[in-house]
């Protein structure tokens, strides 16, 4: 029967980090064992402030259809945070609420690629920019980084040619955990408003940096911000990866065209989540710290870990995952991951899968106790291998 469907959904690769996750949570379920380092969820509750806010707007009947765009009390509250937070001043009608950080980038691409253009893609790269670019019949093209996984404005200016639409930028990085440096934010800039392409600045992870300083592009002057589109959302910094609500601020003519696609697809997000959203943007903000203090000690624990264990790991400077590279085992990325799960009942997710086979990606968006476990499994592992 697949003859009867399209080469766009063909050409698909299934999501390895869902992958992973799912068979590792099927085993657990099965009675393993098992330590999960695969996808990238917080391991907290959503606040309680914010879960109150959902309850009440049920008890309200706040349960309709909202404008398409997102209730505007939110985009408000979004407008107020990239503001203060991102010094970046976007209207509310520069404004786009959508179902979770991934639809927010699915509306971006479908809405800036089609046939012919090239996106520039800095590997590693997460998983589902690829699977986007390919189904707006774009063509990717893959930009090297530094031995640090940081992207350079010389890095990106050797891929640009006339068909460059787009640029993805990703700080701090799923998989590698690198912040792109201020310096070079600001010369890619440059590059993206004299070569007239546009920037996808994929900031979902903007609290999650250890020591190291956050730039907005946008930020940057009034040219840049017309050819950016800031994309996030409430998922990883308030441990809502479930309520689906993602956010992103553009041009007022790419967000009128995001909106018309978005009301012919999904329509508007959650109203119930949306609503758990502006308390989230609006309320007390002390569990982001507590989490971020957390996300720092895993860091610093899981990373010196893997380099004692002879699995060579550049220090993560934000978001949630360590990068080891496994060049010393000799296996590829798809091996060593099948053989951890099937051998030591630990999942990671393999990094062909993000562009990069020596090297396997592992979440620290676990509990202390469950990092030292799969710690010490994986090291008692390598041993049997080498």
């Amino acid at each position: 029967m697949t003859n009867n469907l399209t080469k766009r959904v063909l050409n698909i690769a299934p999501s390895a980090t869902l992958a992973i996750d799912s068979k590792a949570k099927q085993l657990k379920k099965d009675g393993k064992d098992m330590v999960i380092f695969g996808a990238g969820e917080p391991d907290f509750n959503t606040p309680d402030n914010i879960k109150r806010a959902a309850i009440k707007a049920v008890e309200n009947n706040i349960t309709r259809y909202t404008p398409v765009a997102g209730i505007p009390e939110l985009k408000k509250a979004v407008s107020d945070k990239f503001r203060k937070f991102n010094k970046i001043n976007y209207d509310t009608s520069e404004i786009l609420i959508s179902c979770g950080g991934k639809h927010s980038l699915y509306n971006i691409c479908m809405a800036v690629l089609e046939k012919g253009d090239e996106a520039i893609l800095p590997v590693p790269y997460w998983v589902s920019y690829d699977e986007m670019i390919k189904l707006c019949d774009a063509k990717t093209v893959f930009c090297n980084t530094d031995e640090k996984f940081k992207l350079t404005a010389k890095d990106v200016e050797e891929k640009i040619t006339k068909h460059t639409k787009l640029l993805f930028l990703n700080s701090p990085s799923n998989p590698s955990g690198a912040v792109v440096e201020p310096s070079e934010i600001r010369k890619i800039a440059k590059l993206a408003v004299d070569h007239n392409f546009y920037v996808i600045s994929d900031e979902v992870y903007e609290y999650l940096i250890y020591g190291k300083e956050h730039l907005s592009i946008a930020s940057i002057n009034d040219e840049i911000k017309n050819l950016t589109i800031t994309a996030n959302s409430v998922s990883k910094t308030y441990a809502m990866t479930g309520w689906r609500i993602g956010y992103l601020g553009a041009n007022r003519e790419l967000v009128n065209a995001m909106t018309n696609l978005q009301g012919h697809s999904t329509s508007n997000a959650s109203n119930i989540a949306q609503m758990a959203a502006i308390e989230a943007l609006n309320g007390p903000q002390d569990s982001v710290a507590k989490m971020v203090k957390a996300f720092d000690e895993r860091r610093k624990f899981m990373w010196k870990r893997l380099n004692e264990m002879g699995l060579e790991c550049v220090e993560p400077e934000g978001a949630f995952y360590a990068f080891p590279s496994i060049k010393s085992t000799k296996l590829d990325s798809t091996k060593f991951c099948s053989k951890l799960l099937d051998e030591a009942l630990v999942a990671v997710v393999p990094g062909n899968a993000f562009g990069s086979d020596d090297f396997v990606r592992l979440s620290y968006a676990t509990s202390m106790q469950e990092i030292e476990k799969g710690m010490d499994r994986i090291e008692k592992w390598l041993k049997t291998i080498n």
